[in-house]
């Protein structure tokens, strides 16, 4: 699902604000200290910036021929 959405370039930096601006929030804002909310929220994270990123730069192909160079 995630290397279909990555195809796709609005639907993910949409879906990358969508994950990342929560985590942000619970990170930087919120006041509970709970173990797993830390670990939760790099998570949704590093998904969400690695999403807009994509989204930004497009996806890069899976390999190069020699012959192409």
């Amino acid at each position: 699902m995630l290397l279909r959405l990555a195809r796709q370039p609005r639907a993910a930096i949409a879906v990358g604000v969508a994950l990342a601006a929560p985590a942000v929030w619970l990170e930087f804002g919120s006041h509970v200290d709970a173990w797993w909310i830390d670990g939760l929220s790099l998570i949704l994270l590093a998904t969400g910036l690695a999403l807009i990123w994509t989204g930004l730069t497009g996806v890069s192909p899976d390999w190069v021929d020699d012959d192409d160079r």
